[in-house]
């Protein structure tokens, strides 16, 4: 098995951007631009390296290769972003890799662009790019061609070699568990699980019971033996359930206007493990959105957008406004998804004022909601 945080290490030691691996400072994937670019990189780094995987490593510095982290990124539905605008797509894979002196909530992004045989083309524009445009690698730069894309075999031996010194031993995972258990999550309520004598799951949150449901909040897993993260959330709640052969996850979140008690299922993510060192992961999308009275919430959208104006210009908040602020991002969602078209604009426009508020768990909460967005979107 590779461990992800030891090859991520390696191909940072390897050299500069090449023809099967790139880094980024981040990804932006709210924008058509942010969209344009990882796509780009993608089409390009599959041309260019057909014949073995290729890497993008997210939360890097340029510069100097320090590891600064990145938002964790747990958008299943990333596969289908490139199905959409790539012509003979190519499998790729979005992992978040804890580091040691990175904050709980900060990981490194591994995305792995599996080897194919096909060239890979937009099938359609998207912000700069224009339709049936073909991507290559050349040294780190990904850029459009016209010409005829050859099949190469120029990286096998470097990226075996990278791959091979990347593997897991004992050590690493014990150490990964130890670390997991007594260190990162000493405050919190942690397990583990061993699958198949080969894979061992850890978890850790704030355990609590609502109406005979135990749920899990500021809740970590991890599959130790590969250094993922498999789930982060400092806000919403999950319940976990395990038998021989599978790890169930289903994240919950709190919809309910002026209400912290009303859940509702968002996602399940089924890992299977298999006797041959195999796993998969499924995901099914269980939302179904709680629907209000329409002219309650109509005032609450108005009382909302109010809000928002005075946030932009820096209007004075009494004590129950500043209170309001913290429900903005919720709000907005509910209301879209009760068909008030508008509000998903109103809540990225809000995301400057949002960011730059005085209490940091409103932030928090807009990139929550976005990421749920995303995923009703993706799927």
């Amino acid at each position: 098995m590779l461990n992800k945080r030891l090859l991520i290490k390696n191909l940072l030691a390897h050299n500069d951007e090449n023809s099967f691996y790139d880094k980024k400072r981040q990804l932006n994937l709210h924008s058509k631009e942010g969209k344009a670019k990882f796509l780009k990189h993608i089409c390009a780094l599959s041309n260019s390296n057909p014949a073995n995987n290729s890497y993008i490593v997210v939360g890097v510095e340029d510069e100097n290769n320090e590891i600064v982290g990145d938002d964790f990124f747990d958008d299943s539905k990333i596969q289908n972003l490139v199905n959409a605008y790539l012509e003979n797509p190519p499998k790729i894979q979005y992992e978040n890799i804890p580091f040691p002196n990175l904050p709980v909530n900060k990981v490194v992004g591994l995305v792995t662009i599996n080897p194919k045989n096909k060239i890979s083309s937009f099938k359609k524009g998207i912000h700069t790019i224009v339709a049936n445009t073909i991507f290559i690698r050349r040294g780190s730069n990904s850029i459009p061609t016209e010409e005829k894309v050859p099949f190469s075999k120029t990286n096998i031996e470097t990226i075996i070699s990278i791959e091979n010194n990347s593997r897991n031993s004992i050590k690493h995972t014990l150490d990964g568990v130890l670390d997991f258990i007594n260190n990162r999550h000493k405050d919190l309520h942690s397990n583990y699980k061993v699958f198949k004598e080969l894979f061992i799951v850890c978890w850790a949150g704030i355990k609590k019971k609502v109406r005979d449901t135990t749920y899990y909040s500021r809740v970590d897993i991890e599959l130790i033996n590969e250094q993922i993260k498999l789930f982060y959330s400092a806000q919403d709640d999950v319940t976990i359930n395990y038998n021989e052969n599978s790890f169930i996850i289903t994240e919950h979140i709190t919809l309910g206007i002026n209400d912290r008690t009303s859940y509702y299922p968002l996602e399940r993510v089924t890992i299977t493990f298999f006797d041959n060192g195999y796993y998969k992961m499924d995901t099914e999308m269980l939302f179904q959105p709680p629907q209000y009275n329409k002219k309650m919430l109509h005032h609450i959208y108005n009382a909302t957008l109010s809000l928002l104006k005075k946030l932009e210009k820096r209007i004075s908040l009494n004590e129950r406004e500043l209170k309001d602020v913290d429900n903005i991002p919720s709000i907005l969602m509910i209301c879209y998804l009760n068909g008030f078209n508008d509000a998903k604009q109103k809540l990225i426009d809000s995301k400057l004022y949002l960011k730059h508020h005085d209490s940091p768990e409103v932030y928090l909460a807009f990139k929550e909601v976005m990421r749920v967005l995303r995923k009703m979107k993706y799927n």
